[in-house]
């Protein structure tokens, strides 16, 4: 039983973590992790921090401690006449599902969940379209023939970028072999780079010469693991190329924050109802920059233009593991 003492506590920190605005304006409520995390919720605070550069605006945050809080973050941004309230992840659902009716007039905007109410967008990207795309650039820079993938939290989501990533490695080398591991099943997988470098040496152990990190802030411990054994790793949501240049492949990029940004531009009158955001809408896609191009070779970017254009065309179809909870690639 939550006693009072708890509640005071967690009240406590919310209120600590609450910066910005308070009043009027939009506001965002970051997942676990943290916005600072570099990947997931740094992508949704860069959305932010545009659409406050741009128009000069202010806007409310609150940073999440604890799973408790998710609720009463809600209902403090929405009491305080913040509009839209914009939420990073996919554990916000089930609250925002018992907050939103009580706030008809305030638009909230979900990001990778669904909430279905007339008051609630829900933004969901096709992270298996672009895990396909970084699982074959990831082939092709293979010496071994054998690949790894970090997952956060063994959700269906994240088992969405394992699925894409490991189709695209096996259409371009159908011997490959590709090892899957995910580092939990609480929201703390989200933040443990010491596990996430754990298990990127035993992929290492297992002859894995490149690793996609699908993890938050524990995907920077895999990366961190990569750079110091000498092989590559692929980075995610955000571009995370720039982390360790010349190690960092490519990044498979999911425009949070162009979702976050949109929802604060069009402001409480941004379109309800879920949408869906993949390659077609430039929702997800790889990182290529100064930091990784001598890394992809002219033959290696157009194989994979090639393909993102069959799957825009509706030529190529990337299967997607929350669909049916299965996936056509056998993973270790």
């Amino acid at each position: 039983m939550t006693t009072l003492k708890q509640l005071m506590g967690a009240a406590a920190a919310l209120a600590i973590s609450a910066t910005g605005a308070l009043a009027d304006g939009p506001a965002i409520i970051f997942d676990l992790g943290g916005k600072f995390d570099r990947s997931f919720n740094e992508a949704a605070f860069t959305g932010a921090e545009r659409w406050a550069e741009e128009t000069g605006g202010s806007y409310a945050e609150i940073e999440l401690q604890t799973d408790a809080q998710r609720e009463q973050a809600m209902r403090r941004l929405a009491e305080a006449g913040n509009n839209p309230i914009v939420m990073a992840g996919f554990s916000q659902a089930t609250p925002l599902a018992e907050v939103a009716p009580d706030y008809p007039d305030t638009t909230f905007v979900i990001i990778d969940g669904v909430v279905d109410e007339p008051n609630v967008r829900s933004v969901i990207f096709s992270e298996h379209e672009g895990s396909y795309l970084v699982g074959m650039l990831a082939a092709m820079a293979s010496e071994t023939g054998t690949v790894g993938f970090v997952g956060g939290m063994d959700i269906p989501l994240i088992s969405a970028f394992a699925c894409g990533y490991a189709q695209g490695v096996v259409a371009v080398n159908g011997d490959a072999t590709v090892i899957a591991n995910m580092t939990g099943t609480t929201p703390a997988a989200w933040n443990d780079p010491v596990r996430g470098g754990e298990l990127t040496r035993g992929q290492i152990a297992q002859g894995a010469d490149v690793v996609y990190a699908a993890a938050g802030g524990t995907g920077l411990g895999v990366l961190q693991v990569a750079a110091d054994e000498g092989i590559l790793s692929i980075g995610v949501d955000s571009n995370q190329n720039y982390l360790h240049p010349g190690s960092v492949l490519t990044s498979m990029l999911k425009r949070v924050d162009v979702a976050v940004y949109d929802a604060f531009t069009t402001g409480p009158e941004v379109e309800t109802g879920v949408h869906v955001f993949g390659l077609a809408e430039e929702g997800v896609g790889y990182a290529l920059d100064e930091f990784n191009a001598e890394l992809i070779s002219e033959e290696m970017q157009a194989a994979v233009e090639e393909a993102r254009a069959a799957i825009i065309a509706g030529e190529l179809m990337v299967h997607d593991f929350r669909a049916d909870g299965t996936c056509p690639v056998q993973m270790q």
